[in-house]
């Protein structure tokens, strides 16, 4: 196999797993969930490790809750073909990862407030406008796997992105 083959090996299967781990409804889910969590615990000047901790444990109650729904869903008969739990199992795990791997952003961001190297309010904003950031790059990119041109692939992260933006409205009204 020539260096080039390899390469484009490699980016294909790069390429694969970026599409199913990182760019799944479970991961536009994840990262609406951290913000929505954010949101909710981050008011009324809570710490950012309170708010680290809560997020935390929510997207992996969450998490932990998806991988128990998804093996019951694909445990069975499906196309005249028996799915055992072992194989059910590892499907609802598989799907999932984008879910927890959407929360390693912000969480990190929180963390940073939480040892005091970036001040709780700006740990708490930021987390919240990198969970935009990452809802504008999980748009564009499902838009330009289906092959959009690029005024749909803008437009596809715009609107993704807004879902984030109304967190960060509904978190300026409420607090």
């Amino acid at each position: 196999m020539s260096e080039q083959q390899s390469s484009a090996k490699g980016m294909s299967q790069a390429h694969r797993i970026v599409r199913a781990t990182f760019v799944t409804e479970e991961s536009v889910y994840g990262v609406l969930l951290v913000s929505g969590m954010i949101v909710a615990s981050g008011g009324h000047g809570e710490s950012s490790w309170r708010v680290f901790w809560s997020v935390a444990v929510t997207v992996v109650v969450f998490w932990a809750a998806h991988v128990y729904a998804g093996t019951v869903a694909h445990h069975g008969l499906d196309h005249d073909r028996v799915v055992g739990l072992k194989e059910s199992f590892g499907i609802a795990l598989l799907r999932s990862r984008g879910l927890l791997l959407s929360a390693t952003i912000p969480l990190f961001i929180l963390l940073l407030g939480a040892t005091r190297a970036i001040p709780d309010p700006v740990a708490i904003w930021t987390a919240l406008w990198a969970g935009v950031v990452v809802l504008a790059v999980l748009g564009y990119i499902a838009f330009h796997r289906r092959g959009a041109s690029w005024p749909v692939k803008v437009a596809g992260s715009l609107i993704t992105a807004m879902f984030g933006v109304a967190l960060i409205v509904l978190k300026a009204v409420i607090h």
